[in-house]
């Protein structure tokens, strides 16, 4: 029984996608189930095939462009009807460090009660500059606490148990670019989550990403996670007022102040 798969949403992104399948570098085979959004020039199996080597690969097409949301939730509901322990995301165009899934399967492996597992990862522009290194609180009680102000998920860097699905559901798709966050807020509820405390993901901000060209749904998203999940405490206060600052700022700007402050 192989113990992991990778869920790879694509649209239209045929060259990335092909370098994320190649960055997949493990001493064990890991199969990937790609979800084609309604591409207009839609991936082939064979192709990909071709490329990757690491294991199977199962390939959806969705008739219709429908949004990561549905995408991932498509990929998802057939997921859980499979013999699979383990799930692992990576984005179009994210490249895996070597041995990324092995240090992480090692570690959950070892510590059963950790239900979702990220990684830092290494920031990177279009043109493979390092900008920062970002490195998220790796301890269940930090994530718990700071997840009201930001994130402490690098989406494409998790992996996560399948039996998740089963407790908690797929990802609510009422909060439009903000998914993950919403996800993992539900899963922390119920799960220890934690990073591990290492880059082992090439991220790179491109100039046509959801997280640039949606800035502004994203965060009005993420706000709405954070009164959904609202309590009387310093971190969803906190939380919501930075967020409608940083409604207000470019991406352009919160890369530059991130990029002075990270370490």
């Amino acid at each position: 029984m192989n113990k992991i798969i990778v869920l790879i949403p694509h649209y239209n992104n045929i060259n990335e996608l092909q370098k994320s399948l190649v960055s997949i570098n493990e001493p064990f085979d890991v199969d990937v189930m790609i979800v084609d959004d309604g591409s207009i020039v839609k991936p082939y199996l064979e192709v990909l095939k071709s490329v990757y080597k690491g294991g199977k690969i199962f390939l959806e097409l969705l008739p219709v462009n429908q949004g990561i949301e549905k995408a991932l939730n498509h990929g998802l509901k057939k997921i859980a009807k499979s013999d699979y322990t383990y799930i692992a995301r990576l984005d179009c165009g994210d490249l895996n460090k070597s041995n990324k899934f092995q240090k992480q399967l090692d570690y959950l492996d070892k510590n059963p009660e950790v239900g979702l597992l990220g990684t830092w990862a290494d920031i990177l522009d279009e043109k493979n500059n390092l900008l920062y290194v970002l490195k998220h609180p790796t301890d269940y009680k930090t994530i718990k606490k700071k997840m009201y102000l930001n994130n402490m998920f690098i989406h494409p860097t998790i992996v996560f148990r399948k039996k998740i699905i089963q407790e908690v559901g797929v990802y609510p798709e009422n909060y439009k670019y903000a998914e993950d966050f919403a996800y993992i807020f539900k899963i922390m509820k119920t799960f220890k989550i934690e990073n591990y405390p290492e880059s082992l993901l090439d991220y790179f901000i491109a100039e046509n990403s959801i997280s640039t060209t949606k800035r502004k749904q994203q965060v009005n998203s993420r706000i709405r996670v954070i009164w959904d999940n609202f309590y009387l405490g310093f971190y969803p206060i906190y939380g919501i007022l930075r967020n409608s600052i940083l409604f207000l700022l470019s991406r352009k700007t919160t890369t530059f102040l991130k990029k002075k402050t990270a370490y």
